[in-house]
């Protein structure tokens, strides 16, 4: 299962790819906000998950039949699916009880920068400058966008710095599942385990802290769940580690749009401001995504290089 386009140009499949993985993302804040009316943080991330392995691993295994994880794969996927969906979905749904919408979306734009710095010290990946320019000038029209949002929203210090270890964990687990040799493992399967497991591991947290009075399930509370499990969960997450295995560094610039339409989403559900402010850091966005856009970065060395990449990526995507 494979959410790529059959789109023969290179370029523009990375652009329609990292665009939906947006538009998708993006959603992630708002939807959590709707399920937090009704019930508890925990409750909405378990059911989340359980809905996303279960549909993701009657597919991959049902349906598809492709092979289980083995030996060493299962503590790769434990691994990955701890900081992917324990800690940094388990941190992310906990401090968007203490942050608004725009924040939450405004948040994921930290993720890059964690990325690029850990690509550097364990990928030994060393950006352009160009690349770490774009990075700076992405961080920048994000902060701007959010400008009027900090100013009159009633963030907390608690909330801001759970949802920065949240990013944090995040870009550790992305840096982590680019560094490792899956040996031909498909992203579905992957996904599919670690957020099973990744769910598995933060169930006593959730049993420890279960509330029956604060937890309604409700309208509200399934379609928060469904659209984070079907659309998120699935969807966005198989375009982000197909995006993570074309290019890690510049994949990561897909993040900075995540609090733009975050915002707009935001906006039209949970009335979240827009300002000039807002179109200013759009603005600033688009240039840094165009100054990454350089097909001399994405080309390799050798043909032998070419060749493994090629045979790696069709065993992950097809």
């Amino acid at each position: 299962m494979a959410f790529t386009p059959p789109i023969k140009n290179p370029g523009l499949k990375w652009v329609l790819i990292g665009l939906i993985f947006t538009l998708l993302w993006s959603s992630a804040s708002t939807a959590t906000k709707i399920g937090l009316q009704v019930a508890q943080p925990l409750s909405i991330a378990l059911m989340r998950f359980a809905i996303a392995s279960v549909c993701m691993l009657i597919y991959a295994h049902g349906i598809r039949r492709y092979p289980l994880p083995s030996g060493r794969q299962w503590k790769m996927i434990t691994v990955y699916g701890f900081f992917n969906i324990t800690v940094y979905l388990g941190l992310y749904v906990l401090a968007m009880k203490n942050v608004t919408a725009g924040i939450g979306a405004l948040a994921i734009a930290t993720s890059p920068i964690f990325i690029g710095l850990l690509s550097i010290i364990f990928l030994k990946q060393v950006p352009p400058v160009k690349v770490m320019a774009a990075l700076l000038l992405g961080l920048l029209g994000v902060t701007l966008a959010a400008y009027p949002l900090l100013l009159g929203s009633g963030v907390s210090v608690k909330g801001l710095v759970v949802m920065l270890a949240a990013m944090l964990s995040y870009a550790v687990a992305s840096v982590y599942y680019n560094k490792m040799d899956w040996q031909g493992l498909k992203i579905l399967t992957i996904n599919g385990w670690q957020t099973l497991i990744g769910g598995a591991l933060l169930l006593p947290f959730m049993l420890l802290t279960y509330s029956s009075k604060d937890n309604h399930f409700d309208l509200h509370f399934w379609i928060s769940s469904g659209w984070l499990a079907i659309f998120v969960s699935i969807a966005a997450i198989q375009c982000w580690l197909w995006l993570l295995k074309s290019a890690p560094v510049k994949a990561g610039m897909w993040l900075y749009l995540c609090p733009i339409f975050g915002f707009i989403i935001a906006a039209a559900i949970m009335h979240d401001p827009l300002s000039l402010y807002t179109l200013a850091g759009v603005i600033l966005v688009l240039i840094a995504l165009m100054m990454v856009r350089d097909k001399k970065n994405q080309k390799l060395k050798t043909d032998e290089q070419k060749a493994a990449l090629m045979k790696s990526q069709q065993a992950l995507i097809d």
